[in-house]
């Protein structure tokens, strides 16, 4: 590591800098995004600092010893071409297997898969994000039977588990706390479904989303939709979910960007992609 660079501990002294290369980036999380993330791993949030300036941040999350994930890899546009970038991964990287984490994985924009290639990521899944402005869903998602709002996640943790791969019951509860609107479908033997959308800074974030069967997710994603009231919604599907994907064509989003869901070390806990209707946000998985 060159002299000039140090990357040291993210502290919440840190949320304006953070703030400010998110925003250079275009990103659209929000402060509360940050914290978040600050929140569930203390120690596993990173700055790296050039010539004594902050120069850019990473995060890591750490949800069991089976599965941790990097996100917010954001370096400033005028300190790039440093090595900057791949110093913070390789923090990363360091700090999670040192805590003994078996498996890390992270979502690539195709300009940083060149770089996971090579530091022994393996390729997963695709997946794109999609968008809509003015969206009116269609008159079959005003009155969908079965659906119904909810505050807490608790009874969600189990097939949110089953479908991610890992318990994320933490997050899931800090995410829920977050949301504007989030609601589950019951069905003769538990719940089938469920669905959060936040707030972000350019658009509302749809995610995650979860369902067992077609019927669940476009009800979810429906009433979801039907909450975001017009306004400017990003969606992240895996390719994987044909049902989603044709669903986001029906209603008229446009594909924004493709990922690829990478990951280093032994991958033993895969999920179930064919659920997840909507990603909890690139950044967590």
């Amino acid at each position: 590591m060159s002299q000039s660079l140090k990357i040291r501990t993210f502290g919440e002294g840190d949320l304006e800098f953070a703030d400010s290369v998110r925003a250079l980036a275009g990103w659209n999380q929000l402060p509360g995004d940050w914290l978040r993330l600050l929140r569930h791993d203390p120690t596993g949030c990173f700055v790296a600092e050039w010539e004594g300036r902050p120069a850019g941040t990473a995060t890591t999350t750490t949800y069991s010893s089976d599965l941790a994930w990097i996100g917010m890899v954001i370096v400033h546009p005028d300190l790039r071409r440093h090595g900057i970038g791949r110093a913070l991964l390789g923090h990363c990287i360091e700090h999670l297997r040192s805590s003994g984490v078996r498996c890390i994985k992270l979502d690539a924009t195709p300009l940083g898969k060149t770089v996971y290639d090579q530091l022994g990521f393996k390729d997963e899944w695709s997946l794109a994000r999609w968008e809509t402005e003015g969206l009116r869903p269609p008159g079959e998602f005003s009155d969908i039977p079965g659906i119904e709002p909810a505050t807490d996640a608790t009874p969600f943790q189990a097939l949110d588990a089953t479908s991610f791969g890992v318990d994320r019951a933490r997050m899931l509860r800090a995410l829920a706390a977050q949301s504007r609107t989030f609601a589950h479908r019951s069905a003769d033997d538990g719940i089938d479904g469920f669905g959060l959308l936040r707030p972000g800074r350019n658009a509302a974030y749809l995610g995650p989303a979860i369902a067992t069967n077609p019927d669940a997710g476009e009800a979810i994603i429906g009433r979801l939709l039907s909450a975001a009231d017009g306004k400017r919604v990003f969606w992240d599907i895996p390719d994987d979910n044909a049902a989603a994907v044709a669903l986001a064509r029906r209603l008229g989003f446009t594909q924004q960007r493709v990922l690829t869901r990478m990951h280093l070390g032994e991958n033993a806990n895969p999920g179930r992609p064919g659920n997840v209707w909507a990603l909890a946000a690139p950044e967590i998985g």
